[in-house]
């Protein structure tokens, strides 16, 4: 997949768990830039991002991701 691609999940993740087709994810977007985005829907994306993407992120990654970008790299690596 490529970034683009793996970005494109992710933000239609985050817009099924939090009902809101408006959100629009970047690279640089950070959880506290989306409304509704707290520690409960994080847990839920990450989950669902990896049965979605075929990933396994470490806990030490999901406790680092510091925006949007950091994800997708992560799973990007992963997927080679």
């Amino acid at each position: 997949m490529t970034e683009q691609e793996i970005l494109d999940a992710l933000t239609r993740i985050l817009r099924d768990l939090l009902a809101d087709d408006s959100i629009v994810l970047t690279m640089e977007t950070r959880r506290d830039d989306v409304d509704g985005w707290d520690s409960f829907t994080y847990v839920n994306f990450i989950a669902v991002a990896e049965m979605e993407l075929g990933v396994r992120f470490s806990v030490t990654d999901v406790e680092s991701f510091e925006n949007v970008g950091a994800i997708v790299s992560q799973a990007q690596a992963l997927r080679r």
